[in-house]
């Protein structure tokens, strides 16, 4: 009995031990954002599991305790109405901690319909920030990533195709059943509508439609999904990782039969340890060895 008791202890131990730290709480703009989206603080509430309207852009960090020199920022989904931040951001905190990678969760500011360059304005802030800090967690510059989910993909996939500076340029790019395109038929039409508002352009929706911004010096992708996405088609995956292998740009895409949308790291997605695994083995393979 006694060590059954100490073994459960011991386990209890290990996983308190493995737990992610309070983050570091980052505000992007302390002294005002270049551009802005036409909501106050006043506009902020909350809405099932999404901060909605977000008018402040904050960076929530987690440095790896023993880190390995690689980070990344997490853009949690919600259809650029809101922002997921826990079970698309918060959440994988651990698990990337574990394998010595220091993660960031991206609140972005909403674009309000039609302010499309304010989240992109925030993503390319949250990578300067984690340059700024890499000494002091442990960073190499040239090992920092973006993740994003859904609407959140969309955005991590606009950085790593609309990036304006090397500073600003992710390493590589990791996607979970993102939007892509802007295409009316196949993107999703709350984050197409909220993004660039109600009556685009059509060179509007050309620039946003990440699929027809891939060049040979897009980062690298990681790509998962499910076949039977009902939110976000399977082809905005699909079309994504098409062009990065036209571009002739590194890229892993990973389509599962079942399991439709905003699965991220729930123990109720069938897939997850598959896809984890395959997430784990492409950062070690691809990631950690440059």
């Amino acid at each position: 009995m006694k060590k059954v008791i100490s073994t459960l202890l011991l386990l209890l131990a290990i996983s308190f031990a493995s737990r992610a730290e309070d983050p570091i709480v980052i505000p992007l703009w302390p002294d005002g954002a270049p551009c802005d989206n036409g909501f106050t603080k006043a506009d902020e509430t909350k809405e099932g599991v999404m901060e909605c309207h977000t008018a402040e852009a904050l960076l929530y960090v987690y440095p790896a305790a023993k880190p390995n020199g690689t980070g990344l920022i997490s853009c949690p989904g919600g259809g650029y109405y809101g922002v997921a931040l826990w079970h698309e951001g918060h959440q994988l905190a651990q698990w990337m901690n574990v394998r010595g990678i220091t993660f960031a969760v991206l609140r972005y500011r909403m674009p309000n319909k039609g302010h499309y360059e304010v989240p992109l304005a925030d993503a390319e802030q949250a990578m300067r920030i984690m340059r700024a800090h890499a000494s002091e967690w442990g960073l190499n510059p040239d090992m920092i990533g973006i993740m994003g989910f859904s609407a959140g993909g969309h955005l991590a996939s606009t950085l790593a195709t609309h990036y304006s500076s090397p500073e600003t340029r992710p390493a590589f790019q990791v996607l979970i059943y993102p939007v892509i395109t802007m295409d009316k038929y196949t993107s999703h039409g709350g984050s197409r509508e909220n993004l660039l508002g109600e009556n685009p352009s059509k060179d509007l929706i050309e620039l946003f439609s990440n699929e027809k911004q891939v060049t040979k010096d897009t980062p690298k992708a990681f790509i998962a999904v499910s076949a039977d996405d009902d939110l976000v088609p399977v082809q905005n995956s699909l079309g994504y990782f098409e062009a990065l292998t036209a571009a002739g740009v590194m890229s892993s895409l990973h389509v599962y039969p079942v399991g439709s949308h905003a699965w991220s790291f729930n123990d109720s997605f069938v897939y997850k340890p598959e896809w984890s695994a395959e997430l784990d083995k492409w950062l070690r393979e691809e990631v950690f060895p440059l």
